[in-house]
């Protein structure tokens, strides 16, 4: 049952941490909390590399909170709360860190997810638990958190921070006279999951683009894991794109995105961040649900083999398995192939037009 406030809460203080699509797939929720109490205080306690992206929102506090810290950063955390007391509470995230951290955070409402997801102690840091349908998106998940507080429902909005120095880093980077393609081909390693496309698709990706007079831009995360695998797209390909990889800091990393045609990804944390600032995203998916973890407003451009790859594995067709389960495999993003790719950005590019911005905006706003 939602809550029913005779008038707007002073105060909402938001638990997310992490990661950085997570974080992206929580802002229609603050934002439609914002629209429909101006008013309402909202601070939002969000781990310190996510903070990076979306500090500037306008009209919240943010409080970062170092996860490699984890243990001072709590204390720090709790000193800083000291003597405030939030009117709600909207814990979004199961892990047992973010629980604990909840035991720091004085609320009257504690709103956290509900038994079938609750995990790690999670029920027990909360007073009023959200039901959330089984089978949807993650944004939709999230949203539901705005609901159960009354907030009424509709279009869901995007808003990150994009610093003019920022923008103009990115055009200072990208030529203005040709459809540019963004290419981010890793996300975060993992022994079981794998997301990756081989670089040798990329490889042959960038060089069909370039062909076509198209522009390619490398884009990545700092970790050397990320930069490796850029670097050997880069030595590998005729067609040489211009190397971002590595090198762009997390306000001029959405400025990019946003200066591009188009963003072609892995399974990863940029694709949330294309949909934020409003340029179409193809992603690639094979070990995860995109209807459940893919940008949201761009599934119909997702090149998605995952329900093959669940019925390859364990025999059943994916309506008969649980929701979000996982497909394993090390060659399972071989069943996406080079031509369904090439095909996709054709039907993309041919009905994208890169918006000119002449004058740096302090925040762009996308309605979805």
């Amino acid at each position: 049952m939602a809550l029913d406030f005779k008038s707007p809460p002073e105060s909402i203080c938001i638990l997310r941490l992490s990661a950085i699509g997570d974080v992206c797939q929580a802002i229609p929720t603050v934002l439609a909390i914002q629209k429909h109490w101006p008013q309402t205080k909202i601070t939002w306690i969000i781990g310190t590399v996510e903070h990076l992206l979306l500090k500037g929102m306008p009209g919240i506090e943010f409080i970062p909170f170092n996860k490699n810290k984890s243990i001072p950063s709590f204390f720090e955390l709790k000193k800083k709360l000291s003597g405030r007391k939030f009117d709600v509470l909207l814990h979004m995230q199961t892990s047992l860190r973010s629980n604990l951290i909840a035991t720091a955070i004085p609320a009257t409402h504690r709103l956290g997810f509900d038994k079938s997801r609750a995990k790690e102690l999670h029920s027990l840091v909360i007073n009023h638990p959200v039901k959330v349908p089984p089978a949807q998106h993650q944004v939709d998940d999230f949203f539901a958190f705005a609901l159960e507080l009354g907030v009424p429902d509709g279009t869901k909005n995007w808003l990150i921070s994009i610093p003019d120095e920022a923008l103009e880093f990115a055009r200072s980077h990208l030529p203005s006279e040709k459809k540019i393609v963004a290419i981010n081909a890793a996300s975060s390693p993992s022994k079981r999951v794998h997301r990756n496309w081989s670089t040798e698709n990329f490889v042959h990706v960038i060089d069909q683009l370039g062909e076509q007079n198209l522009q390619t831009v490398l884009v990545s995360g700092p970790s050397e894991y990320e930069k490796d695998i850029a670097k050997r797209i880069y030595e590998s390909v005729k067609h040489k794109p211009i190397d971002l990889s590595g090198k762009t800091n997390l306000k001029q990393f959405p400025a990019v995105i946003q200066q591009v045609d188009l963003l072609l990804s892995s399974d990863s944390g940029p694709c949330h961040v294309a949909t934020a600032v409003g340029t179409p995203v193809i992603a690639l998916h094979a070990a995860t649900n995109p209807y459940q973890t893919g940008p949201y407003n761009d599934l119909d451009k997702t090149i998605n083999v995952y329900p093959q790859c669940i019925l390859d594995e364990y025999k059943k067709p994916l309506e008969e398995l649980d929701w979000g389960i996982r497909a394993h495999g090390r060659n399972i993003m071989d069943q996406i192939s080079v031509n369904e790719v090439m095909k996709m950005i054709g039907r993309v590019l041919k009905n994208t037009h890169r918006p000119q911005v002449s004058s740096p905006p302090a925040a762009i706003e996308i309605q979805m």
